[in-house]
């Protein structure tokens, strides 16, 4: 399994048991689902609550959200009021990407430095669609900001998560 750990912040950001995709070799889609669960639903084998227990009545408390956010406990950002703030952060969330990239050699610059500009104007034209979320250490000066918005596949909404190629590196586990 690989799991997508920010470079920056080290968060974990998502891994390949999702389906994702590449764009233009520098934007992953992630593709998520709505899921509910419970929280603290912990059974052990051949455990028997007492009947006193079982009628206690606890209330259950149960989570709700897109699986790749709530597994990889990323959290919601609201940092950015409208397009011009969410450009300022790109603009120099770049800038330290590509800093990165010449300081660790890497042959992809051009390429990035080709497709960021075509794939970034997609992301602002649907700036209003987009939820905002952070690694969970919330390091939204230094951190990636990863972007998620619903799209209908195959007549389903469908939560899709993107996160920049370039400020992510793959840890094996």
């Amino acid at each position: 399994m690989l799991i997508f750990k920010d470079i920056f912040s080290g968060d974990e950001m998502f891994s390949d048991t999702y389906k994702y995709k590449l764009i233009d070799g520098v934007l992953y889609e992630v593709y998520g689902k709505l899921i509910t669960r419970k929280l603290g639903d912990v059974q052990l084998d051949g455990a028997n609550p007492s009947a006193e227990e079982a009628s206690e009545g606890t209330d259950e408390i149960v989570e709700s959200g897109v699986d790749v956010i709530l597994n990889h406990r990323l959290c919601e950002t609201y940092a950015f009021n409208d397009k011009k703030s969410f450009t300022m952060y790109l603009k120099e969330y770049m800038k330290r990407l590509v800093d990165k990239m010449n300081e660790n050699g890497s042959t992809e610059i051009e390429l990035f430095k080709t497709n960021i500009n075509k794939v970034m104007k997609e992301l602002l034209v649907r700036f209003k669609e987009f939820q905002f979320f952070t690694g969970e250490n919330m390091d939204i000066e230094n951190g990636m900001v990863a972007m998620l918005e619903y799209r209908e596949i195959d007549g389903d909404n469908v939560p899709v998560l993107m996160l920049f190629k370039h400020g992510l590196e793959e840890e094996k586990f």
